[in-house]
C-alpha cells in the first residue's frame, strides 16, 4: 500500500480552493504559492495519520493560518503606504474598490485578516473559525469586530460594502 495514496487526488481536488485562501491571508500571489507549498509538504509528510484521522481539508486550512501567522511573526513588517498606488490604464469602479480593500486588509493584524478571510470570503461560522484559528469564540467575535472597525477608518471609500456587516461583539 502506498503511504501516499489519495493525497494527490486530494492536492487536485482542493487546490484553487486552498490556493485563495492563501492568497488572502498573504496578500500576494508569490507569498501564496510558497506558503500553499509549504502547507502541502507538511501535509504529505504526515498523511498517512492526517488521511487517516479524516477531515484532511481543515487541517491543511488549519496549517494555512498558523503557517501564515508563523511568517508574519517571523519576517520584516512591511508598511504600507498611506495613499493609494496610482491607478493604470482601467479606471473601472470595481478595480479601484478591489484594491482599495486588498491595502486595507494589508493593514490589518495577521489575525484580524485571516479571521475576516474565513468568516466573509470562506463563509465559515464563528465556531467553525475558532476551531480553524485555535482559539475562543470570544477571541474570534472581538478580533471580527476591532478588523471591521479599522476597516472602516483605513477604507472609508468601501462604507457602502461593509454598511451591512456589524461590528457588535455577542458575548
Amino acid at each position: 500500500m502506498d503511504r501516499y495514496e489519495g493525497f494527490q487526488e486530494f492536492v487536485y481536488a482542493r487546490q484553487q480552493s486552498l490556493m485563495r485562501t492563501a492568497y488572502l491571508l498573504t496578500g500576494n500571489a508569490h507569498l501564496a504559492e510558497d506558503l500553499l507549498q509549504t502547507v502541502l509538504t507538511r501535509v504529505a509528510s504526515r498523511w498517512p495519520r492526517i488521511a487517516g484521522n479524516g477531515n484532511v481539508e481543515a487541517y491543511a486550512r488549519k496549517a494555512l493560518i498558523n503557517q501564515h501567522l508563523s511568517w508574519r511573526r517571523r519576517r520584516a513588517v512591511e508598511l504600507p503606504s498611506a495613499t493609494l498606488p496610482e491607478h493604470g490604464r482601467s479606471h473601472d469602479e470595481s478595480t479601484v474598490r478591489r484594491l482599495a480593500l486588498r491595502q486595507a486588509l494589508g493593514r490589518l493584524t495577521p489575525r484580524q485578516r485571516a479571521v475576516l478571510v474565513l468568516r466573509f470570503f470562506e463563509d465559515r461560522t464563528e465556531h467553525e473559525t475558532a476551531r480553524l484559528m485555535g482559539c475562543s469564540l470570544g477571541t474570534v467575535k472581538s478580533q471580527t469586530h476591532h478588523a471591521l472597525s479599522r476597516l472602516r477608518v483605513l477604507a472609508p471609500e468601501l462604507a457602502d460594502l461593509l454598511a451591512d456587516v456589524p461590528t457588535e461583539v455577542h458575548r
